[in-house]
Parts: structure tokens; sequence; C-alpha cells
């Protein structure tokens, strides 16, 4: 979708208006095809021998799925786990067989965000459009892993799961309505299965209320993944990008946000993107002070084009770590790939994952025997 219709359609989405209720017969037709297929999914899950924790979204667009299995995987290796990752490799022609990143990372053969979550924290990726396969021949490959986390993976219910946790952005549910009447793939009454809320916002954006993460009437609503299908509410956490350092593509050189700022950030910047939300990563730039003379946006998934970045004007160009590992021009001299890392509202949350993860692989352990 190009960047003029996306806008469109997402102001469309924000509302019930005249568009959006031309639309609703098929909308409809969208729910009743979705549900007919998850369900089918679900039948016929394949459980892994190792706990499955799920980063989707039922939001079109990006939410900020990435850097939140970025930081799950993360804090999931400091605590001792040994995490593999599953993607559907989107962006990558994958062919019948899952694609493991022993065999090589590049963008090209894995995907944008798979080869940028490798990149980030060295844990073995496979990726397919069925999760499943992918994940059985990551554990082939690797039988240390003793945790699948599934990117992108909510409506792929043939791979069972043991906790989901759903990514958002200040959009909430929009209009509520499935596509393409609304921007949701599943119900808002989806959010309710789920077992954690991450609500991303960037620089500036407020806070939604707590009473308003999810819906008062979805409160008691059960998830699956819970022991004993115990009726509760997901836990919300909202999340906040905060740059961190930047990694100049030409020479590799790699500076700490503050010592970049000094050396490079007293003139004007440009900043280009090809991610789902360009305007997050432009405002968290603002608000770390840089002055932006230009910005460039990219359709999500696409290299940046060479000829794109030779018009913009004189000075260091910042791009994301995902445009970076795909970008076509990597030795211009003025680019640098911003690093950042998500600030949580709550971080104990990665603390109750760890902990639900150990109660998962108990369970399954005790079913084992």
């Amino acid at each position: 979708m190009n960047r003029r219709l996306e806008d469109f359609m997402l102001a469309a989405w924000s509302r019930r208006g005249g568009l959006s209720t031309l639309l609703l017969p098929l909308s409809r037709l969208y729910g009743l095809l979705s549900a007919r297929r998850l369900r089918a999914g679900a039948r016929a899950a394949w459980r892994a021998p190792v706990p499955v924790v799920v980063v989707g979204n039922i939001l079109v667009g990006g939410t900020g799925k990435t850097p939140v299995t970025i930081a799950v995987c993360q804090a999931l290796q400091a605590r001792g786990w040994r995490p593999g990752i599953v993607s559907r490799g989107y962006g990558a022609a994958v062919g019948p067989r899952p694609r493991l990143s022993d065999e090589g990372a590049a963008a090209a053969r894995l995907g944008d965000e798979p080869a940028l979550i490798h990149a980030a924290t060295g844990a073995p990726v496979a990726v397919h459009p069925r999760r499943a396969l992918a994940a059985a021949a990551l554990l082939a490959a690797h039988p240390d892993v003793d945790v699948l986390i599934a990117d992108d993976g909510l409506q792929h219910t043939a791979l069972a799961r043991d906790l989901e946790i759903i990514v958002q952005d200040r959009r909430g549910t929009g209009n509520g309505r499935l596509l393409p009447a609304g921007p949701l793939r599943e119900p808002p009454e989806r959010l309710a299965r789920a077992d954690w809320l991450v609500t991303h916002l960037a620089a500036g954006e407020p806070a939604p209320p707590a009473a308003s993460a999810v819906p008062a009437l979805l409160n008691s609503r059960a998830s699956p993944a819970s022991p004993a299908g115990a009726a509760r509410a997901p836990r919300a956490v909202v999340m906040r990008l905060e740059p961190k350092g930047a990694t100049h593509l030409a020479s590799g050189r790699d500076l700490p946000w503050d010592a970049w700022r000094a050396e490079q950030g007293a003139a004007p910047c440009s900043a280009a993107a090809g991610i789902g939300r360009p305007e997050r990563f432009f405002a968290m730039l603002r608000a770390a002070g840089v002055v932006l003379a230009r910005t460039l946006r990219v359709p999500d998934h696409q290299a940046i084009p060479a000829e794109a970045l030779r018009g913009l004007p004189p000075g260091p160009i910042l791009i994301t770590p995902k445009d970076a590992v795909k970008c076509a021009a990597p030795h211009d001299p003025r680019l640098w790939a911003v690093r950042a890392a998500p600030v949580f509202s709550d971080p104990g949350w990665l603390d109750a994952l760890d902990q639900a993860l150990r109660a998962a692989a108990g369970r399954a352990g005790a079913d084992g025997e």
C-alpha cells in the first residue's frame, strides 16, 4: 500500500464514517472467512515440546512488534533461557522448506524483520509461512532451544502457544471494525484473550487511561493460555522507544547516543524510514533533540532507494536498523542507523513473563511424564 493510500485509509478507519459503513458487507465476509480459518488452524495445531510465546497484533500497520520481540528475547536470554525465533519471513521467497539463520541471515534470505531480530539477539531464527514447520526445523537444528518466540504469529493458530503478547499503538482498535471497513484483523474482543497488551506510543503521545487499555466489558473473558482457563484481563504495559546509539553504515563505527549528538547532531539532519509508522521514528529523533531538515517515508519492508537518498540535503541521514539491513546504498557516508531501546511503564512485566513461561514449562514437563 503506498503512503498516500495508507494515510487515506488510516483516516477512514479512525471513525465510522460513510466509507467505512459502505464497506461493512465486505468486513462481515472477511470476519466469517477469517474465523473459519482460525478455527481450522486451532483444530490442527501442533504443540512444540517447549513453551511458545507469540508476539502479534490485531491492528494492521506497524505497531512495534519487532522491538517487543527483541526485548522479550534479550530479557529471556538474561534470565537463562535459550530462545529461538520463528517468523513468516515476509519479503523473502522462502519456498517449501523452512530457512534457518544458520545457513545465512541476510534480509533478502530471511526477511528484514527476522534478519534484524537475529542481528540484535544472536538467537537462531527459522522462517516459513507455516510456523509449525519453522518451529520443528529450528528445534531439530538447535535442540538446546528451550523456548520459542513466534514473531507476528497471533493469527497463525496452527502453532499452539502458551502465552500471547498483543502490541497496539495509540490507535487502539480504531473504529472497532474488521478489514476493510476498519483496521482490525480480529474483533476487539480478541484483546481480552491475550496475556499482555503492550501499547507502543511515540514521544509526546499521552498514555491511555489504564481503565481504557482493555474495555471493561472484556475483562471477564478467559484466556486459553491461562491455567484452567482462569478469567482475567490482559496486563497492560506502555512502551516508548528512546535512541541509545548510532552506527555509521559505511565504516561500522558505533557511538553511544550522547557521543553521536556531540559529534554529529549540531547541524540539521535528514531521516528516512521504510517501516510501518515512520512518524514514530521521526518523533523519537525530534524528542531527542535532533533537528530534521527533511524526512523521507518509504513503504514498509521496501529498501530506501539510493536515488531518494541522493535527493536529501547535505548532512547526516538517520535510518532505522530495519532499514539498515536492507539498505540499497550502505556505503553512503551520510548514513547512520539509530539503535533504539524500549522503555516500559512497568519493567517488571518481563519478570512476570519469565515466571509464566517457567510455569508453562513445568506443566509441559508434568504432562510428558
